[in-house]
């Protein structure tokens, strides 16, 4: 109810606000209607931590195909919502503190423990600290993410990176030893390459809680018409690959993940030299400057 100038009655003060019916309307009147457009996106998120929970059900129970596809479908859900939620209007801070602990789950709880109970359990004590390491680098990377989205200072250019590998490209590529496993390639499951499934674990698990910066995904929003054929014709063509051969495409996309990472860091640097070049000022500018 409002005053008629768009005002809540809460904001009217005590005095002017109209008197609370007693009994059971006065309890009913305390909850209020929440739109559509922001349960739908906080719906998705719990899709999403369901699938992850789910994951960690079918590791548990030796299924590791269907744990690796649960993760992947979290991953897919995970970067829907907000998509979503900026299309209908109803971001808000509590589904972007819903989205942060799904994700904390999803990319970092289940991955791990996946891993652990899929191979990193043969060496108990060092494979449980390589899972460990790799769920709380997940945690730090998503605490930092919240704390730098709420930077006013950042450059535009900026959000064209991650700083740190994301959580859900973490979890995708921290399975690729399990990927070539499943794949036709068949990486044996034998404790003689648990050390460097765990050294490769705490590669990622770096990767995560460094800041070497990693391309972003969030601009890719509107296809140029000329490349609207073309790009729902590929989409098409990796969506079945995906259907029929899934452990191979993402071997694939994996290792072209990691291969960006250095032009990453390139682009990275050249848009920090432009910036401070900008800042630096001309020589006519320093010599019109007193010496100190």
């Amino acid at each position: 109810m409002t005053d008629g100038t768009g005002r809540d009655e809460q904001d009217l003060g005590p005095e002017l606000a109209p008197p609370e019916p007693a009994g059971r309307g006065r309890r009913l009147r305390r909850f209020r209607r929440i739109p559509m457009r922001i349960v739908l996106p906080n719906l998705v998120t719990l899709m999403a931590l369901c699938l992850g929970l789910t994951s960690i059900r079918f590791a548990a129970e030796g299924r590791f195909e269907s744990a690796v596809l649960a993760i992947l479908a979290a991953a897919v859900l995970d970067g829907l919502d907000g998509r979503i939620a900026r299309a209908l209007e109803g971001a808000t801070r509590f589904g972007a503190e819903l989205d942060s602990l799904a994700d904390f789950l999803d990319f970092g709880v289940a991955p791990a423990m996946l891993l652990y109970f899929w191979s990193l359990h043969e060496i108990k004590g060092i494979g449980w600290l390589a899972a460990m390491l790799f769920a709380i680098a997940c945690a730090l990377r998503l605490a930092r993410f919240n704390v730098m989205i709420d930077d006013p200072n950042k450059p535009v250019w900026m959000s064209n990176f991650f700083i740190g590998m994301p959580s859900p490209a973490g979890a995708i590529v921290v399975m690729l030893p399990l990927y070539l496993h499943l794949s036709v390639l068949g990486l044996p499951n034998s404790p003689d390459f648990v050390p460097f499934e765990i050294a490769f674990v705490i590669v990622v698990a770096l990767l995560m809680a460094s800041r070497i910066p990693h391309f972003s995904g969030k601009k890719i929003g509107r296809v140029p018409r000329e490349w609207f054929i073309p790009v729902l014709f590929g989409t098409a063509v990796l969506l079945l690959l995906l259907w029929q051969y899934p452990m191979e495409v993402l071997i694939v996309l994996v290792v072209s993940y990691l291969g960006l990472i250095p032009l990453a860091i390139r682009r990275y640097n050249a848009f920090q030299k432009a910036d401070l070049a900008a800042a630096a000022p001309s020589p006519a500018e320093a010599q019109a400057q007193p010496p100190a």
